[in-house]
């Protein structure tokens, strides 16, 4: 059987290349915890320098985490095993993000969910130009999490709300201005931007060499729209609740019909995950301690997972594929903010 994680050393070169491409390299358990095991094992060894992280398949480099096999654990009543696989993708991210040795990950086509909390928690951040991200997590039901609100801390909060909230597809433009990736490279560079990072990890200062290969190699990443989209929006995504700032949006549409792309998907997605969102997020803005963020993501994936939303959610996009989901509640009034909030809270 061909294995899912593909671990091997080239020089003073540590690499993990996700291979799971008919699934677009989504997570699953066992990918997880190889990726876990191999960094613990690379920590203290002197002969990797650098660790280096990439994506097998033409479709991209991660679609994010295997949420079909934790709905599949949900439904099954296997709710400790469903929390257990949450924690072990949260404490990975966390891995990544405070690894004492330099990490760098090339980017392509989909780079989404859970492929954005391994890519956007290393030191270097090499993103295709064509490359699109996204945290679709409220179009399945779900909250965004493996840490992007640490990230996503550092950007203007209207910017951030947006990508979260709506959950579509990004440009690296909009990659880089939400603090994602740190340099967009030609499509047909990605071969020679990896050439340039192996190089690093022989040279001197493997940091140096990393930060001259990203002015080399950079590229315009092309137009940032949702961006520009959200500083227009700063008022109406500074609304104390999901509800409001949907509210408001749409009513702007009716002005500027250039932004019904993003109206319409805000309105499709979860009521519940909107506020789970929204609140997280700026819980986030407030302690974005990676450490704090993650914790905070394990408390409100439990919570999620047990709502009829997750499931539903998943079904309607992954499983029957009708994208057709049937929300409970179908609308904010229903939706229990304040249980939200005290999830939030716990500390």
């Amino acid at each position: 059987m061909t294995p899912q994680l593909e671990i091997s050393t080239e020089g003073h070169l540590g690499i993990i290349v996700l291979n799971r491409p008919e699934s677009i390299n989504a997570l699953n358990r066992e990918m997880i915890d190889g990726i876990a095991a191999t960094l613990t094992g690379w920590r203290d060894d002197p002969g990797v320098r650098l660790v280096l992280f990439e994506g097998r398949g033409p479709r991209g480099f991660c679609s994010g985490g295997d949420v079909r096999a934790a709905r599949e654990l949900v439904l099954a009543g296997r709710m400790d095993e469903a929390d257990a696989y949450f924690a072990a993708e949260y404490a990975m991210n966390g891995l990544i993000a405070g690894y004492p040795k330099p990490t760098a990950a090339i980017g392509y086509g989909a780079v989404m969910g859970g492929g954005i909390g391994i890519f956007g928690h290393c030191r270097y951040r090499f993103a295709a130009a064509e490359a699109r991200f996204a945290m679709p997590e409220a179009a399945i039901g779900f909250v965004s999490d493996i840490g992007v609100n640490a990230l996503l801390a550092q950007a203007p909060e209207p910017r951030a709300l947006a990508f979260l909230m709506a959950g579509l597809p990004v440009s690296v433009g909009d990659a880089l201005a939400l603090g994602l990736c740190d340099v967009a490279v030609a499509g047909d560079r990605l071969e020679a931007v990896r050439a340039g990072i192996m190089a690093a990890a022989e040279g001197g200062e493997v940091e140096t060499g990393l930060v001259q290969l990203m002015s080399r190699e950079g590229v315009e990443p092309g137009a940032a729209t949702l961006t520009a989209e959200s500083d227009r929006l700063a008022a109406a995504f500074g609304l104390p609740t999901a509800a409001e700032i949907v509210a408001a949006v749409a009513a702007r549409t009716k002005r500027e019909p250039a932004l019904e792309r993003l109206a319409t998907a805000l309105a499709g997605r979860s009521p519940t995950s909107l506020e789970a969102i929204v609140q997280s997020h700026r819980a986030a803005r407030r302690h974005p301690d990676i450490a704090a963020v993650l914790a905070l993501d394990t408390r409100l994936a439990g919570f999620m997972a047990r709502q009829p939303d997750f499931a539903e959610g998943v079904r309607a996009v992954l499983v029957d594929k009708d994208h057709q989901p049937r929300w409970q509640p179908p609308d904010f009034a229903g939706v229990d903010a304040a249980a939200i909030a005290r999830v939030v809270a716990q500390r």
